[in-house]
Parts: structure tokens; sequence; C-alpha cells
């Protein structure tokens, strides 16, 4: 009688201790501590970015007006010469300083609109994730690059062209310095573009080109 109530004692004891002892602690996963820990505002981010785009998407969209007056004074340039027999000069030069602006422009359009005439059917054969990892190495590795270098090989050229107010040398029309810009221009939009595009792949939300 005595051995039996012991041995409920001791049950008793061990059902109190079981029901009184702290919960123990959880055993988080790595993916669910990083998701516990305070994650930066992504809206701060993608707010000017957003910003970005949008600028950009209607600076290229205006750009594209541009291909009229270059069709325009392209076909003025022979009547100009023979019929009026003046300022089919002044006319070609207003068209090259046009049609610089416009391409420096329509690249960037071109990027926008997935224009770009591309071999797709090697990254066919990968998967998603795969295929934004080639992405960003492209961005990376080709157009950072090459946006960078450009900028840096032309500073001196632009910078001093627009200080001069560069003229035409044949003609000494003004707005030569335009045209020397525009290859600014296009490696400013190309970059950032290239910007937009790798924080998309980075997102997954739209596949650049």
């Amino acid at each position: 009688m005595h051995g039996e109530d012991g041995a409920k004692d001791v049950d008793d004891r061990a059902g109190a201790s079981v029901l009184t002892s702290p919960d123990p602690a959880p055993n988080l996963s790595p993916d669910m501590g990083n998701a516990l820990k305070p994650q930066p505002d992504r809206r701060a981010v993608a707010a000017p970015l957003a910003r970005l785009d949008a600028a950009l998407g209607r600076f290229v969209a205006l750009a594209g007006w541009l291909a009229l007056p270059v069709s325009l004074l392209l076909f003025l340039q022979w009547p100009l010469r023979e019929l009026v027999g003046a300022w089919s000069r002044e006319a070609n030069d207003l068209g090259q300083i046009c049609f610089a602006l416009y391409m420096a422009c329509a690249i960037t359009a071109a990027t926008r609109a997935k224009a770009h005439l591309t071999i797709d059917a090697p990254a066919r054969l990968h998967c998603e994730r795969r295929r934004r990892a080639l992405a960003r190495a492209a961005i990376l590795l080709g157009v950072f690059p090459w946006t960078l270098f450009v900028l840096f090989t032309a500073r001196g050229l632009v910078w001093n062209s627009l200080l001069q107010l560069e003229r035409f040398a044949d003609t000494l029309d003004p707005g030569y310095f335009l045209v020397r810009a525009a290859v600014a221009l296009l490696a400013l939009l190309m970059l950032a573009q290239g910007v937009l595009d790798l924080a998309a792949t980075g997102r997954g939300s739209r596949e650049p080109t």
C-alpha cells in the first residue's frame, strides 16, 4: 500500500511539473527567422523607380514625334535645292539635329517596347529563374559597361561643344552641339532603362529585353 501511494505521489509531481513548465522555444527555420526580421520598406525604393519609369516613358514617347520633322526635312531638300535654290543646306542641318535626337531616344524606346531583334530560342530552354539571371548578367556585363564607357570617353567633347555652342562646320548654322549632346543622351537613357530592367528582374515582375 505504501509503495502504491509513493508511486502515485511521484506521478502526480511529474504531471504537475509538466503542466507548470514553460513552453519550449519554437524551432524557427532560417527562412522563418529571416521573415521575422525587420525588412526595409520596399515602397521607398519602388516609388522612385516608378517615377523614373513614367518619366522615361513620356520622354521617349514625346521624342517619337521627331520622326515627322525628320521625314519632312528630308523630303524638302530636293525642292528647296532644285526649285527654290536656297535653304536646302539649312534644312539638312536641322534634319541632322532632329535625327540625332530621335536616334538617341529610339534605342531606349525599342527596349521598352521589346522591339529589338533577338534570338530567344536558347533562352526558352531555361527556366524563368535562370532567364532572369541571364538578363541581369546582360545588363551588368553589357549595358552598364558600354554606357559608362560612352559617357566617360565623350564627356570632354560633349562638354566643350555645349560651352561653345558649336556650329555646323560647313554652313556655320547653329545647333551642332545638340548632335554632340545626343551621344550623351543616348547613353544616359540606356543607363536609366538598364536600372529599371535590373530592378524588374530582381522582382521578377517583367522580363527585360
